[in-house]
């Protein structure tokens, strides 16, 4: 379990982009559960769409490579400094199968599935409920900025 402020000494994202909230379960390596509270008071949803307030697609995959950033920082046991960047290598298989509206909770389960010459390999789904909203598999990697 990881709460918001924990999430801030992990993450470099910031108000309006970080995108988790919580983390529900973590296992070392292996797989982690993260929510984020999706409110009418997200600034997407006044230009997407004003009459039908729908969280992008883009953003459900951002919210899942949060997730999964943390797991990896967390298999890794290290905290990155202001000089790590997180970055997405690849999404692959990436499918929509429900919009995602203000006053869900979007539940992010996300398994490392493999970790090689520093490209990590994820599964990733987003649930409202019992329902699936997404899934794709991520691939992300860290490098060191001057």
């Amino acid at each position: 379990m990881m709460d918001i402020h924990q999430i801030l000494k992990q993450l470099p994202h910031r108000y309006p982009f970080l995108l988790v909230d919580r983390v529900l379960e973590i296992e070392k390596g292996v797989r982690i559960r993260a929510l984020k509270n999706v409110t009418m008071n997200e600034p997407f949803f006044t230009g997407h769409f004003p009459h039908r307030p729908v969280m992008p697609g883009v953003l459900m995959l951002e919210a899942l490579a949060q997730a999964a950033a943390l797991l990896a920082f967390d298999t890794l046991g290290e905290t990155p400094d202001d000089k790590t960047v997180y970055y997405f290598a690849g999404i692959d298989g990436a499918r929509f199968k429900r919009p995602v509206e203000p006053g869900d909770q979007l539940i992010l389960d996300v398994t490392l599935d493999r970790m090689k010459a520093g490209i990590f390999k994820f599964k990733s789904r987003a649930m409202v409920g019992e329902q699936l909203a997404v899934e794709a598999e991520l691939m992300c990697t860290m490098r060191k900025i001057a």
